[in-house]
């Protein structure tokens, strides 16, 4: 396991399954509302939601579980050392140890679908945003990118143009444009 930089009140670790399964899923919930409500009005809300059943939770954290059975470094979490004896914080339910953030780099047997490594996502905990958690993320995510044997040594990932708060972030690690992903439905 590689040492990560902690932040005050998080450290930044692998994921583990019999700790972080439950934490994490929750996050991953958030990341998902957040895609269908803060980007997309109603109707994509309410898309993203729809797909967040018991199967999709299930089917996901197999996923997950496969990925870092592969690469253990490929799921990074961060986890909230602030709350002495596992008192929750005045602002919010989160105690020690919960899981507050995630990043999820796909393991290198996947660098050839871009050619890359894929920063698939990361998300924090709403609280838990501005206090350097995010950055101590990204870094981890690039140091697991950087281990990978890659095609081409660069980091790829996918951002909704109207997600100015996330670009924002990828802007200061010095993401660019790169291409244009587009969709239709199946």
């Amino acid at each position: 396991m590689t040492a990560h930089d902690d932040v005050p009140n998080a450290t930044i670790r692998p994921y583990d399954a019999d700790t972080d399964r439950d934490g994490l899923w929750e996050l991953k919930r958030g990341f998902e509302l957040g895609i269908g409500s803060e980007t997309g009005g109603e109707e994509k809300g309410a898309v993203y939601e729809e797909k967040l059943t018991e199967d999709y939770r299930e089917r996901w954290l197999a996923w997950v579980g496969r990925c870092v059975d592969e690469d253990s470094e490929s799921v990074l979490v961060a986890v909230d050392d602030d709350s002495a004896g596992g008192d929750a914080h005045a602002d919010d339910d989160t105690r020690a140890g919960d899981v507050v953030g995630y990043a999820f780099v796909l393991p290198e047997s996947l660098a050839f679908v871009w050619d890359a490594a894929v920063l698939n996502e990361i998300f924090l905990a709403p609280h838990a945003r501005g206090t350097g958690v995010a950055d101590a993320l990204m870094n981890a995510a690039l140091d697991c990118a950087r281990a990978q044997d890659l095609p081409l040594d660069r980091m790829v990932l996918d951002v909704d143009r109207e997600n100015d708060r996330a670009r924002a972030f990828y802007d200061r690690y010095g993401f660019e444009h790169w291409g244009e992903m587009v969709a239709r439905e199946l």
